[in-house]
């Protein structure tokens, strides 16, 4: 027996919730974390995801953009959110499962299209996030926690489909791997989807702008699974669910299932 804790960048909880629905009845994760839920959490349909067995919830929301949410068939007990940034944007809500593991749910800012912070203050925004991502975890040295969510960065060379051609890219700059990195060192985190799948491409986002995005493959992997080394992380559990985004009126990201014990 394991917790399977799953994420998925939704890109509207309302929207897409017959997906969400598809997605707990196909896979039967015991949480589920979505991020870019665009919807104040009175506006969320809980009951439908009660009814699919998913009662417990915590989640912050924003109306129109940002949000995160935690569902979870199992009982939650809030852990608090934390802004980062003073911007009011819902980025960020954290829960404790029964057995002591503590769940983080992030969403990074994305960052706009023009990787400079001095003219362009999205990118800015998303630069001050990480910093205070790290900060948050030197300060508090994180344990038997997991975090996931939408980090907006693909890290390694393999986590884009030309790691030439997007070194110049938002969300694969060499300022920003950096500061993802600092982020995830500092916290004590472990990469646990690279550590399960270490080596070859590995994407879990491509672009609505790409007609034929499976043959295409010009994917980026912005979504992460990351935990304390005393989590319980199960050795090869990581899965992600590219399938998904070939569904219906879908996501542009793959959901990612990695297995915990219990």
């Amino acid at each position: 027996m394991t917790t399977t804790i799953c994420t998925w960048n939704i890109n509207s909880v309302r929207l897409r919730a017959d997906i969400v629905l598809r997605l707990l009845a196909e896979q039967a994760p015991d949480v589920l974390c979505l991020q870019e839920t665009k919807s104040p959490v009175d506006k969320i349909p809980l009951q439908v995801f009660a009814d699919a067995g998913y009662g417990h919830i915590v989640a912050e929301g924003n109306k129109g953009y940002n949000g995160v949410a935690i569902l979870s068939r199992l009982p939650l007990v809030d852990a608090g959110t934390m802004a980062f940034c003073d911007t009011g944007h819902a980025r960020h809500c954290a829960a404790t499962l029964p057995n002591g593991l503590t769940v983080h749910n992030f969403y990074v800012p994305a960052g706009g299209d023009e990787p400079d912070p001095a003219t362009n203050p999205k990118f800015a925004h998303k630069l001050e996030f990480l910093a205070n991502m790290a900060k948050w975890g030197a300060g508090t040295s994180p344990a038997k926690s997991v975090l996931v969510g939408d980090l907006n960065i693909a890290p390694r060379a393999d986590d884009v489909w030309s790691h030439k051609q997007l070194l110049k890219v938002v969300s694969h700059t060499p300022v920003e791997v950096e500061a993802l990195e600092k982020a995830r060192t500092d916290g004590g985190w472990i990469d646990t989807t690279r550590a399960d799948i270490p080596e070859g491409p590995l994407y879990s986002w491509w672009s609505y702008r790409s007609k034929d995005w499976s043959n295409a493959d010009k994917g980026r992997r912005l979504d992460h699974v990351w935990a304390t080394a005393d989590a319980g992380h199960v050795a090869g559990s990581t899965r992600i669910l590219r399938d998904v985004r070939g569904w219906e009126k879908p996501s542009d990201h793959a959901p990612i299932i990695a297995g915990f014990a219990p």
